[in-house]
C-alpha cells in the first residue's frame, strides 16, 4: 500500500501555520492533503483559502458543525473515514511543525516495512536541533527507532491503515481534548507497536497554534483557571 492522506488542523497563528503547510506541500508529492480550519479568525480563513493554490483541500469546520473550537475529534473522524475509503495511511502534521523534505517518505516507509506498526512519529526538536516537548523523555544521544509506551503526540505522526481499520474514532470521548493519549493507548491495547524515529527530526514550535497553552509555563495559575473553568485541555 502506498496511499497516504495528510492532514493539518489549523487554529490561527497564521504565519507559523502557513509556513508549516507550505513545507508539507513542497514535499508531499501527489498525496492528498487536507487542511482543517478550526474556526480561525476571518483574516486567517482568507489566507488559507488563497493558499490552497499550493495543493491542499481546505475544510472550514464552521461550515459543517456549530461546535466551538477545539474540533480535533471532528477532524480525526472525518480524516479516518476518507483514509479508510481510499485505503490510506493517515499522516498528521500539526500547524506548529516544520517537516523536512524527506519526512513524509521516511514515515511512509516505516509504515510499509515495520511489522504490526500502529503509530510511527518523527522526533520533535527546537530550531537549534534540541529535543523539545512532547518528547523530552527521549535522550539526545539516542539513535534509531524507539518502541514506546509513552503517548505518541500528533505533532508529526502517521497512523497506519491497519490501526485505522481496528479502531473507530467515533468512540473517542467528546469530553476530552488529548486524543493522542486515547489513540496511543488503544493502539497498544490492540497489539500494535508505537514507534518514534529518533533519527527523523522535525522542528516544533510548541503551542504556536494554541498560544494560551503556553500559560502552563509562563502563568500556571491562569492556565489552570482556564483549564478547569472552561474545561480545556482535558486528557
Amino acid at each position: 500500500m502506498e496511499n497516504l492522506l495528510i492532514i493539518t488542523p489549523v487554529k490561527d497563528s497564521i504565519v507559523v501555520a502557513s509556513e508549516a503547510i507550505t513545507r508539507v506541500c513542497q514535499s508531499k508529492k501527489n498525496y492528498r492533503y487536507r487542511v482543517y480550519n478550526d474556526r480561525s479568525l476571518p483574516e486567517s480563513r482568507t489566507v488559507l483559502e488563497h493558499g490552497s493554490i499550493l495543493g491542499y483541500e481546505l475544510i472550514n469546520i464552521e461550515d459543517f458543525t456549530d461546535s466551538p473550537s477545539p474540533n480535533y475529534r471532528f477532524t480525526l473522524i472525518d480524516a479516518q473515514q476518507i483514509a479508510l475509503q481510499s485505503g490510506s495511511h493517515l499522516l498528521i502534521v500539526e500547524s506548529d511543525v516544520y517537516v523536512k523534505p524527506d519526512t513524509i517518505e521516511q514515515l511512509l516507509h516505516h509504515a510499509k516495512t515495520i511489522d504490526n506498526c500502529g503509530i510511527v512519529a518523527a522526533l520533535t526538536t527546537d530550531e537549534n536541533g534540541i529535543i523539545n516537548f512532547p518528547y523530552l523523555h527521549i535522550k539526545q544521544a539516542q539513535q534509531g527507532l524507539k518502541k514506546t509506551r509513552h503517548r505518541i503526540s500528533f505533532c508529526c505522526t502517521l497512523l497506519t491503515y491497519d490501526l485505522l481499520k481496528s479502531f473507530d474514532f467515533n468512540s473517542l470521548s467528546p469530553k476530552k481534548h488529548w486524543f493522542d493519549v486515547q489513540i496511543s493507548k488503544k493502539s497498544r491495547t490492540l497489539g500494535f507497536q508505537n514507534l518514534i524515529d529518533t533519527n527523523l527530526t522535525v522542528t516544533h514550535l510548541p503551542h504556536s497554534s494554541r498560544p494560551w497553552k503556553s500559560l502552563k509555563y509562563k502563568n500556571p495559575l491562569k492556565y489552570y483557571l482556564r483549564k478547569y473553568l472552561k474545561k480545556l485541555d482535558r486528557i
